[in-house]
């Protein structure tokens, strides 16, 4: 699904070089280099404050501590996104409310989210998955409404851009009260190992996401507020500073491979390309489709899937089974709910693979045999 290997081999010089002026120094944790690689960040999201964690679930929990969320307070989620952006909701004992997508965008629906406010919810959790950015206009409007915080869970869309209705631009992660966003290998801007980060306009609540990941100390041995342990450690950061100079790069040849196998499906009235909304610039961390006009959606899928590993093309189900549905989250009866979009799209939705070094040769490849299983 993602090349790292040969995306590592174009800049090898470039990165084996920065590791070795972290082993040089021997500043492993909390070196220069991951704040050079914030300030950087930060440069780049035109944002304020950049704090990096130690991985992109830790960047959720860390933003839900700092909005002091108490055990009971309801936070609005989407139930289609990956298991983290919900875990750390129950792991802090406080109450999700799971709300629908909409059903092109795969993005949590503004309307669902006004529906589902109550007495006690407390902040709002969109999510920018496979790349698209939510609704953050409308989210905004209704966040101000209600008095309720907005953390934009950003690990898949880093790079995108969102265009507001008067006509100004901001990147995805950088609109809402916090931004959180994941290094994960296989992510637009990925680090060799983990790594995250949060990101806020905010002066005080930077300080506090500051403290609360590193042991809740203002100063050292002076622990101020509970915190924890979530630190970017200097290789980490010292790679991603060196791929950040290659993003728009690399999400310009993500966007040219998805417009290629857009063309390659356009006459296929069983695949559904991914959309694309005014209101902001796609970087398709995913490349997701959904098969429709099929009976039996999800055995179909299953069986492309498989077709697809038989001729030695990966793809991913992204996600199979969504959160409301969860084992985890059966003491919430979660599961009783309605929620028709999401348990459709979790039945049509497959993944192919789309990264920084897929050629048109192998594009055609993949591209046929899609449309060899799709149309026989």
């Amino acid at each position: 699904m993602v090349d790292t290997q040969t995306q590592y081999q174009k800049i090898k010089s470039e990165i084996n070089l920065a590791i070795q002026e972290v082993l040089d120094s021997s500043a492993y944790i909390n070196g220069k280099i991951v704040q050079e690689f914030a300030v950087n960040l930060a440069r780049y999201l035109d944002v304020k404050h950049v704090i990096p964690c130690a991985n992109g679930t830790d960047a959720l929990q860390i933003a839900m501590m700092a909005l002091d969320l108490q055990p009971g307070d309801e936070v609005i989620t989407p139930s289609f996104t990956y298991i983290a952006t919900t875990e750390v909701i129950a792991l802090l004992k406080l109450t999700p409310v799971f709300v629908e997508v909409d059903p092109q965008t795969f993005c949590i629906d503004p309307a669902a989210i006004r529906k589902a406010i109550t007495s006690k919810t407390k902040a709002i959790v969109p999510v920018h998955l496979y790349g698209h950015a939510s609704q953050m206009e409308d989210i905004m409007n209704i966040a101000r409404e209600f008095n309720l915080h907005v953390i934009e869970d950003n690990a898949q869309a880093i790079g995108c851009d969102y265009y507001f209705r008067k006509g100004i631009n901001k990147k995805a992660g950088t609109i809402g009260t916090i931004g959180t966003i994941s290094f994960y290998p296989s992510k637009n801007l990925g680090a060799f190992g983990d790594g995250g980060a949060l990101c806020t306009n905010d002066d005080e609540l930077a300080k506090k996401i500051k403290m609360i990941a590193n042991h809740g100390q203002s100063k050292r041995y002076y622990h101020d507020i509970v915190g924890c342990n979530s630190r970017l450690d200097s290789i980490q950061a010292a790679i991603l500073n060196e791929k950040l100079k290659h993003l728009d790069e690399y999400i310009e040849t993500r966007r040219k491979a998805a417009d290629f196998y857009d063309q390659a499906f356009i006459n296929c009235s069983k695949i559904k390309t991914p959309f694309r909304a005014s209101w902001c610039k796609h970087v398709f961390h995913q490349y997701t489709i959904i098969l429709e006009n099929v009976n039996s959606p999800n055995s179909y899928r299953d069986e492309l899937h498989e077709f697809l590993a038989e001729k030695k093309i990966p793809s991913m189900i992204y996600y199979p089974v969504p959160a409301h549905r969860q084992k985890m989250f059966s003491r919430f009866n979660s599961s009783s709910q309605n929620m028709p979009v999401t348990d459709w799209l979790t039945k049509r939705v497959i993944s192919l693979p789309i990264h920084t070094e897929l050629d048109e040769e192998q594009q055609d490849y993949i591209t046929g045999k899609v449309l060899e299983f799709v149309n026989r």
